[in-house]
């Protein structure tokens, strides 16, 4: 196992690599190898925290599915329009057909008809932006493509809309909302919002590191919050995990009915649920791509929970790191 990793991470050109491993809703294994400073030579430690990146939204899912448990809404309920969620705050301008036909269940399994992770995602224009303008722009200049629940189109801006749900329903900052709700009854206590700028890095929060042109403190990442902005250890991403997984060793903090309904795809997608990707071996999984930032959070049909965070980026190194810790873990 050390060997292989080591050899992994000189390939990759790696700095710094953090992983946690659970069997039966047990930690078994937490491992850290390389920097989280160059400059320092700081090691990583399983106190260091990482950009997450869109491991952000089966942890906004579970939020929802919380709130939906508790009656503060509906997967049903409307967004846009008249009675929906956030229409109070936000109209469809002419060129945003079939926006009030959007619920929050389509936002969650991306089915929502639009705004998809391209050159066009919204999340990456307007970066001077908070929440509420973007939205607005948004909805201005970026139309949908159908109309809700015909097609799946992974969409950073449709968790981003999540967001603000919670914090509609909640009357809370999303992320206050998020650790009262979901991480603190996981017993997750040091998970933040990322910073901007590498002179804004948090406590244990490791150094990202760009390869090839991409420039890890370009994007306004804690505007991602609900989508892609938690930064957090590998060990608070297992112990979340070993929450919500459907075992029994341990109480999962969602109901039996929320849990299979999480983790089952929608008609337009069936390898994605809502918050987790999903497949007919009973795997479901996230993973997490920032500049400078490559991550996996996986749980497997044998029991086995399992996180790996990186803090550099290039192209296919996250689904390499998932195919690591799959070996290293006996899955």
């Amino acid at each position: 196992m050390e060997r292989e990793i080591q050899e992994f991470m000189a390939e990759y050109a790696v700095p710094g690599l953090s992983i946690a491993i659970a069997k039966d809703d047990e930690l078994a294994t937490v491992r850290s190898y390389g920097v989280a400073d160059r400059e320092t030579g700081s090691p990583v430690t399983e106190r260091s925290r990482f950009r997450i990146a869109s491991i952000s939204k089966p942890i906004t899912a579970v939020t929802v599915l919380r709130l939906a448990e508790s009656g503060k809404l509906t997967l049903g309920d409307r967004v846009f329009g008249r009675d929906g969620v956030l229409g109070g705050d936000h109209r469809a301008g002419p060129r945003t057909p079939h926006l009030e036909e959007i619920t929050i269940e389509s936002l969650l399994a991306h089915t929502s008809g639009g705004w998809q992770n391209d050159e066009n995602d919204p999340m990456f224009q307007e970066q001077q932006l908070d929440h509420s303008a973007l939205i607005d722009w948004t909805l201005a200049n970026r139309p949908l493509e159908h109309a809700p629940g015909e097609d799946y189109a992974y969409s950073n801006f449709g968790y981003c809309l999540l967001g603000r749900i919670i914090e509609r329903a909640t009357e809370e900052r999303y992320d206050d909302a998020v650790r009262r709700l979901v991480l603190e009854p996981c017993g997750v206590t040091d998970m933040a919002i990322a910073r901007n700028l590498r002179g804004e890095r948090q406590v244990d929060e490791v150094v990202y590191y760009g390869q090839g042109e991409d420039d890890p403190y370009a994007p306004n990442v804690t505007r991602m919050d609900s989508h892609g902005g938690w930064i957090a250890s590998a060990v608070d991403l297992v112990r979340f995990a070993i929450r919500v997984d459907g075992f029994p060793q341990k109480p999962d903090i969602l109901t039996e009915d929320s849990v299979r309904r999480m983790s089952t795809g929608s008609t337009a997608n069936p390898g994605y649920g809502l918050g987790w990707a999903v497949n007919e071996a009973g795997d479901w999984w996230h993973g997490g791509s920032l500049p400078g930032a490559a991550t996996i959070l996986k749980r497997t049909a044998s029991g086995v929970c399992y996180a790996a965070l990186t803090n550099t980026r290039r192209a296919g190194l996250g689904a390499e790191v998932d195919k690591l810790l799959w070996r290293v873990a006996g899955c």
